[in-house]
């Protein structure tokens, strides 16, 4: 695994090529650490592979070698020690933010957004962490919205975060910022992903309602403190939205909005894509109807979102028989033995994201919990 001070070092790194460098820490966390020969050139494999055992090197060695991996072997050294020193910088204006950094492989890590291709190597995180491992809908969409978005917007995420689901949105004008405030009345939890640092709130007249969410939710980026709004960071945070997101729900999207972008990345992630329809004469729903021509899931109210992700109302939850028929993926979950993601995969022959979406929805309905480590054992009936 990269050490957490590394992963921290690399997460300042404007310039780091997100998704070559995703592959690399993908191959440490599958194949096992790598090693360099004595004259410092690489011993991967022909392919890029990593191998071999460095244990008895420090994180700044690591760093290089992974430096160097990436194409930087020629500053690879000098390069590891200004990224280490931005990182401590960055670690001291966390500290004074209450923000915390959680580096890929960390157990607090979001195990459905680590399952994605491109996966942040550090998750910087204001506010309860515990939210980002839960249940999740994105609510994305126009900046400019009717007030029938907005509306759309902050019904949707009052009615699903009442049924326990966390509602993951940007944080921008428009729906992002219904969405939010339609989770917190719905007395749910809400998760806004920024494309700034957590200490530089965009847009700022949303800094109250940031403050909100960080009482019952959580703030997020990949990028550290003190990072600017820079118009490149919003199309890279969009895959964050839709990574920690069983589905991404757009409302109101023109045919170039950047709520499209979401979509994409949550088709490219296995995710759902969901869209609510709109008045054909205004051009403000074309994306939404392109999505919806393609196949994407019509959404008029919560019970299409709950339908989608396979979470049971709470009311059906208690009006149902007590035994409703689960997923069969239970029956790979032995009483009292707690299992990981991982091996559900190889046993199912399902994909990471089809296991984790099963695993969230047995969650949801008290049929399974969450143990240490990221397993699941089974619940008892009292659970």
């Amino acid at each position: 695994m990269i050490d957490p001070d590394d992963a921290v070092a690399l997460s300042v790194w404007p310039s780091v090529p997100r998704r070559r460098l995703a592959r690399m820490l993908d191959a440490l966390r599958t194949r096992g650490p790598f090693v360099e020969s004595a004259a410092g050139a690489d011993t991967g494999g022909p392919d890029g592979s990593l191998h071999g055992d460095d244990r008895s090197r420090g994180p700044g060695q690591r760093l290089e070698a992974l430096l160097r991996q990436l194409g930087q072997a020629s500053q690879a050294s000098a390069l590891a020690g200004e990224l280490r020193a931005a990182a401590a910088d960055a670690m001291k204006a966390a500290a004074e933010h209450s923000i915390l950094a959680i580096p890929i492989g960390d157990q607090r890590y979001p195990s459905l957004l680590a399952a994605i291709p491109d996966p942040p190597v550090v998750l910087w995180v204001r506010g309860r962490v515990g939210c980002l491992g839960r249940a999740s809908v994105a609510i994305v969409g126009s900046r400019v919205a009717t007030p029938y978005g907005l509306e759309m917007a902050q019904r949707l995420a009052m009615d699903t975060s009442t049924h326990g689901l966390v509602v993951v949105s940007g944080l921008a004008r428009g729906v992002d910022s219904a969405a939010h405030r339609g989770a917190l009345a719905g007395a749910g939890a809400t998760v806004a992903v920024l494309g700034s640092g957590i200490d530089v709130i965009y847009p700022p007249e949303h800094r109250r309602l940031a403050d909100e969410i960080v009482q019952r939710g959580a703030i997020v980026s990949e990028f550290p403190p003190g990072t600017p709004p820079l118009a490149y960071h919003f199309p890279l945070r969009n895959r964050i939205i839709s990574g920690l997101s069983l589905a991404v729900i757009v409302v109101e999207a023109a045919e170039r909005s950047g709520s499209l972008i979401t979509a994409e990345c949550a088709l490219e992630q296995g995710r759902e894509v969901m869209a609510v329809p709109g008045s054909v004469l205004n051009q403000r729903n074309g994306g939404s109807h392109g999505l919806l021509r393609d196949g994407a899931r019509l959404v008029e109210s919560a019970e299409d979102v709950l339908d989608e992700v396979g979470i049971m109302p709470m009311r059906r939850l208690i009006e149902d028989d007590p035994q409703p028929e689960v997923h069969p993926l239970l029956g790979l979950v032995p009483p009292g033995e707690a299992v990981d993601p991982d091996s559900l995969v190889q046993e199912s022959g399902l994909d990471a994201a089809a296991v984790l979406s099963a695993l969230l929805g047995l969650e949801m309905s008290g049929i399974v919990r969450r143990v240490d480590g990221g397993r699941f054992v089974r619940c008892e009936r009292t659970c």
